[in-house]
Order: structure tokens, then sequence, then C-alpha cells
């Protein structure tokens, strides 16, 4: 049951974190076309349309992970290959930003980003397949006659 709900408070704060950054890339950007910036000669407009599509794109990767999540919590089981992999970028992710933040943007942002990878890697953890024990490296069940279920023969 524990479970269950931190995977949905999961998918919720990761769902408010992806409008949140859109939010952020679009003023971004809408700062950068009315002051007419140019980085290295780069076309003022080129940087704003950059910043709309790269907060867009991100926010897309958020929601994804956040439905994932959304959807783990309410099936109670986990997904495949592709979800695993999906939010193990998006652990990654939130690490990263998180060693940045705290130099640029301050303490209260790094605990954010520390708290959304708590939650994320708890629901990787406990969502984790249950694998056979033969996949895992358990000792074979027969072993040599005098030796006890996979031990080497005394010599």
């Amino acid at each position: 049951m524990l479970r269950r709900l931190i995977a949905i408070v999961a998918a919720l704060v990761l769902l408010v974190e992806a409008c949140g950054v859109v939010l952020v890339n679009w003023v971004l950007g809408l700062v950068a076309r009315n002051q007419n910036m140019s980085m290295a000669g780069i076309d003022p407009h080129a940087i704003s349309v950059g910043s709309w599509v790269a907060g867009a794109l991100f926010g897309l990767f958020l929601v994804l992970c956040g439905i994932l999540l959304l959807i783990i919590g309410i099936r109670d089981r986990a997904l495949g290959r592709f979800a695993r992999i999906t939010l193990i970028a998006c652990a990654v992710v939130h690490a990263v930003l998180g060693a940045f933040t705290v130099g640029l943007v301050g303490w209260q942002a790094f605990v954010y980003l520390m708290v959304v990878l708590a939650l994320l890697v708890f629901v990787l953890v406990t969502y984790a397949k249950e694998r056979p024990a033969q996949e895992v490296g358990a000792a074979p069940e027969d072993g040599p006659p005098g030796a006890p279920n996979g031990a080497p023969a005394a010599v």
C-alpha cells in the first residue's frame, strides 16, 4: 500500500514539475526575444525558439515519466524494460540537476530535486522484478558426489 501511494505521489510531483519547467522555459524565451539578446552571434529569435522547444521536450519527458509512475501506482506492479530505463534516466537527470542546482539556485531547489530523486529510487527499488534463483547466480542443486549442494568435493 505504501509503495502504491509513493508511486502516485511521485507521478503527481513530476507532472507539477513538468508544468514548472515549461513555464520557466517559456518565460526565458520571452525574455530573450523581448530583450533582443544574442549569444556569440546567434539570432535572438533562434534563442527564444530553442528555449521553448527545450522546455516543451523536457516537459514531455517529465509527463511521460509521471504517466509511467501513475500506471505503476494504479496497477501495483512493475512495468517493462522501457519504463524502467525511462525512470532511471529521469532519476539520473534529477541527480545531475541537483548537483548543478546547489551553486546556481540554492539549497531549496537542491532539496526538492533530491526528494524527487528519492521518490524515483524508492519506486524503482520496490517495484523491481523478482528473478528466479538460477538467474541470480545461485549454486546448482546437483554437485559432485559427497559434496553438499554445489560445494566443491574435498580432495
